[in-house]
């Protein structure tokens, strides 16, 4: 079999974090991979919020400027540094949040590689994928099928791998009720359609009619609009057949009010999972109530390297499909204006070759 060979230019286009709260539109080099890194030719990009903190610098979290944001990037194998031989030259391949770990820590080696103290992050303390031509970790990149559509797939790399690993985490089984607050949001549409392809029924809760239709035709079982609702907590547990609330909330909101809400409406023994990560907020909830009732709130980060091969197969398969709307790289800013405003519904794309 004949080695495929690409043509790799000097310089790329780029979305560049130089300062705070800015970023800008500009050619720059193209790395070169080092040892144990590859390069791939991102061809898409998903757009998440958390590339909007990585701009604004409003998490407790350092990061390096100047910066390529980005951190959904699908793309195909164009060049291999030393000592690297897989994915071959020509794979299709995501770059995904955790960009590397050291893989030698009690964390890498119980699968819990997102909590490595060393890893480095697409978008946030390396360069990610709002660029051309990006460098990964060979053994971190996600291996995306060969029936996969490249510009659809990309926001599973984050957004579908997030939400997934948050289902997981919350521990609810097939047939039981989960409430998805931010359900008509990139990471929310994922999650209803993720939770109904695990045997879950939905209850969707997000604001105005766009997003009840989106939410509906995903395939939430129901639908609370916490714009006009007079009672949410009220309206969400009457949303179950028994009216006891859902088995599990996963939070998604980019707001505090509902991590407060969260505990008020979930059903004794069940779970909050937060996923969401408004600047600057905090949880809150009545020890009494949490104890006599059995809740438990956790938080679920990025999911492991399993976790994506798993988030990855359901794509494949045809069980989650994602609402997205595609722009050229050199419009990121229209996706974040719309972000800001809270009129996404899906996801955004960008696509790096305009």
């Amino acid at each position: 079999m004949t080695t495929p060979s690409f043509e790799i230019p000097t310089e790329q286009w780029a979305q560049v974090v130089e300062t705070t709260g800015s970023h800008t539109y500009k050619k720059i080099p193209v790395r070169q991979p080092g040892p144990g890194e590859l390069l791939i030719h991102i061809l898409y990009s998903g757009v998440c919020h958390t590339d909007l903190h990585a701009m604004n610098g409003d998490w407790p979290l350092p990061r390096s400027l100047p910066l390529v944001g980005g951190h959904e990037g699908a793309g195909v194998v164009v060049a291999h540094g030393p000592n690297v031989t897989s994915p071959p030259l020509g794979s299709h391949v995501g770059l995904k949040w955790l960009n590397a770990s050291c893989l030698s820590c009690t964390f890498c080696q119980s699968s819990d590689e997102p909590l490595c103290a060393h890893a480095k992050l697409s978008g946030y303390t390396v360069d990610g994928s709002f660029q051309q031509y990006a460098v990964a970790n060979a053994a971190h990149v996600a291996l995306i099928p060969d029936n996969c559509d490249l510009e659809a797939v990309a926001p599973v790399l984050c957004a579908g791998i997030t939400v997934y690993k948050g289902l997981k985490e919350s521990g609810a089984k097939p047939g039981q009720w989960v409430a998805i607050v931010g359900a008509g949001g990139g990471l929310g549409s994922m999650a209803v359609q993720y939770a109904r392809a695990m045997g879950l029924e939905v209850v969707a809760i997000d604001g105005g009619e766009e997003k009840r239709v989106s939410c509906e035709k995903l395939g939430a079982s129901k639908f609370v609009d916490f714009g006009t609702s007079e009672d949410l907590v009220a309206e969400v547990r009457k949303a179950t057949p028994d009216g006891n609330g859902p088995h599990a909330v996963l939070l998604l909101a980019v707001q505090e009010r509902p991590f407060q809400q969260a505990t008020e409406y979930v059903r004794s023994r069940g779970s909050v999972v937060c996923i969401g990560l408004p600047a600057g907020a905090y949880l809150k909830a009545p020890v009494f109530d949490t104890v006599v009732r059995m809740i438990t709130i956790k938080g679920s980060y990025v999911g492991n390297r399993q976790d994506t091969r798993e988030a990855l197969d359901f794509f494949a398969r045809g069980l989650v499909k994602v609402p997205i709307k595609t722009v050229g790289l050199s419009q990121l800013g229209e996706a974040y204006q719309m972000m800001q405003e809270g009129k996404v519904v899906g996801r955004y794309v960008v696509d790096t070759s305009r």
